[in-house]
């Protein structure tokens, strides 16, 4: 049992999900893929093992360094996964997130009709 774990644990455990049951939804979603095939959450992982795990808008490489059968502190997480993810994956999230973000100074209170058609306008130029 030393070498061998559930994939679920797995993902529990290294804090990719936060609950196991999470885990193990995304995997029968198809979201959890090693070789570029989607696994059940029952598959056994080995050192080694490379995965790609996509969620939400994101989609993160990660191979596995130490199966580990209980959940671990978030500092120690390095120590069981290596994060293969390019640098352009999150570069493309984080600029996802700010062309999306809509902030309003705090106070200012709703936005007027005017000002809902001016922003109207800068989400969809082709508009009008």
């Amino acid at each position: 049992m030393g070498d061998e774990l559930r994939i679920d644990k797995w993902l529990w455990a290294v804090r990719i999900y936060k609950t196991r049951t999470l885990a193990g939804d995304s995997c029968r979603a198809g979201k959890v893929k090693i070789d570029g095939i989607a696994v059940k959450p029952s598959r056994v992982l080995k050192l080694g093992d490379v995965m790609t795990v996509s969620i939400g808008p994101l989609t993160r490489t990660l191979k596995v360094k130490a199966l580990i059968h209980n959940r671990v502190s978030a500092k120690l997480v390095p120590d069981s996964l290596e994060d293969l993810t390019p640098a352009e994956e999150y570069e493309r999230i984080k600029f996802m997130h700010e062309l999306n973000a809509e902030h309003r100074d705090r106070g200012t209170g709703r936005p007027t009709k005017k000002d809902r058609r001016f922003i109207d306008r800068l989400k969809d130029p082709d508009q009008e």
